[in-house]
């Protein structure tokens, strides 16, 4: 059990235990310099994720904990996109007295993403998942005294109390099942059970359970008020973070399944679904942030089209890690504008923003034109990347389905940049000041970055997958 291989995560928790002693004996005016602290924890954990790239893929911990380069590529992800969601934070937060500690769970939703998509065994992804969402609901309802913060709270807990149950149950069943759980153990025992019925209810809760954290059909409905109720850098870490640890993890364990189950059908269903209802929900909102938040569920419909063609296509695995990092900085440029803009969130209050926010502007719409897909930025190559591994793996419904979604998705985005490219400014338009707009635009720059470095970027989502 080399401690050296849990470096990273190491730097995440010891970060948040010392961001939780200090901000409980130090006194308010010193509240923000937690933030510096867990922006050191992060670099520290960056800076170790990276030093353990470059090698052979194995598993470490008696097998249980995977170094490879799904969970490194992801784990680097994760700890970026949640670098921006602290930079964010500061001066949004800096009228809460529990400053301090919120930096603190923030590193333990990270900690918690990035078990998922490290872990090789049952036991280490419900911690990972567990984790995750715990505090994924404190942070959701952490402005407790404004009533849309407390119903996405409630909601994303409720939701989430009955899939993470059902997910629990599955893992318990095919421990039962199986009497391992390890992941290797699992796929060599799975396919020797003689009772189909009972394998089938358990890879099914097993699936809702991530599909919860995915944001993906059918635990998909808190993904909106959470992106509407939340704080804004909460939004923007929840409708990431998760996402790509879920994500990974999902890949892990479709792989396990035996293949007398038709499960590859079943998770392009579920893409199909996602993203049309995603897509659906998105049309007609009229509050920008809600509007972000049905986006991300149709782009979990997307991720999903990789993770239906695992073993089908060699191409599966990089195409959703190059989907994965444009969805990624798109995402977190959308929420970086709203929190820069001190979270305006109806429609009509971005009505001829680029008018007096020119660059805001041009960020939101690089952020809403990559998540369609369109050239040159990230997204496209995203898109891209996906309906070709979809196709090599025999799915070209799936990719039919992938691009009518696609140019319905088109409409929505249409409706937030045509207003405020073309219309009047709706009164004065106050920002959050130099930090948050810094953060805005490192996010909008690295979504046209990417897209131009798309080659790069698919070469190392390429090596060693």
């Amino acid at each position: 059990m080399p401690v050296a291989d849990l470096l990273p995560e190491l730097a995440l928790l010891v970060g948040a235990v010392v961001i939780v002693l200090f901000a409980s004996f130090s006194p308010r005016s010193y509240q923000p310099v937690c933030a510096g602290l867990a922006l050191v924890a992060i670099a520290l954990a960056v800076f170790f994720t990276v030093m353990q790239s470059g090698g052979a893929p194995r598993l470490t911990f008696s097998g249980v904990w995977a170094l490879d380069t799904m969970a490194i590529y992801a784990k680097l992800l994760m700890l970026v996109s949640g670098a921006f969601a602290i930079a964010l934070s500061p001066r949004w937060m800096e009228t809460d007295r529990r400053h301090g500690e919120y930096y603190a769970l923030l590193l333990f939703s990270l900690l918690g993403a990035v078990m998922m998509a490290s872990a090789t065994d049952s036991m280490e992804l419900i911690v990972g998942v567990l984790l995750s969402s715990v505090t994924g609901y404190a942070l959701v309802a952490y402005h407790r005294a404004w009533a849309p913060a407390l119903e996405a709270g409630m909601k994303y807990f409720l939701i989430g109390a009955l899939a993470n149950a059902l997910f629990v149950i599955g893992i318990v069943l095919i421990f039962g099942l199986t009497g391992a759980t390890g992941y290797p153990d699992i796929a060599l025992e799975l396919p020797r059970h003689d009772s189909p019925l009972i394998v089938i209810v358990a890879l099914a809760f097993v699936v809702i359970g991530l599909a919860f954290k995915l944001g993906a059909f059918p635990a998909h409905a808190w993904l909106p008020d959470v992106a509407q109720g939340a704080p804004a850098p909460v939004a923007a870490l929840l409708t990431v973070v998760p996402k790509i640890g879920a994500a990974i993890a999902l890949v892990r364990f479709v792989q396990l399944l035996p293949g007398t189950i038709e499960w590859a059908w079943v998770i392009a269903g579920i893409s199909a679904l996602t993203m049309t209802l995603g897509n659906l929900g998105a049309m007609w909102q009229n509050d920008f942030r809600r509007l972000l938040g049905w986006s991300a569920v149709s782009q979990s419909g997307y991720a999903l089209m990789a993770v239906a063609v695992v073993g089908a296509s060699d191409e599966a695995v990089p195409s959703l890690l190059v989907f994965l990092a444009a969805y990624a900085v798109a995402n977190i440029t959308a929420f970086a504008a709203v929190v820069h803009l001190r979270g305006r969130t109806a429609l009509d209050d971005y009505r001829g923003l680029a008018r007096v926010r020119p660059w805001t502007t041009i960020a939101i719409i690089l952020a809403l034109l990559s998540f369609v897909g369109i050239p040159p930025l990230a997204g496209f190559f995203g898109k891209f990347l996906l309906f070709r591994a979809t196709l090599d793996g025999g799915y070209a419904w799936l990719v039919v389905v992938a691009l009518a979604n696609t140019v319905l998705s088109l409409f929505y985005y249409l409706r937030v940049i045509g207003p405020i490219v073309f219309d009047k400014p709706a009164g004065e338009v106050s920002d959050l000041g130099k930090t948050a707009a810094a953060a805005l635009m490192v996010a909008a720059l690295l979504v046209l970055a990417l897209g131009l470095w798309a080659q790069g970027l698919i070469a190392l989502a390429v090596s060693g997958t």
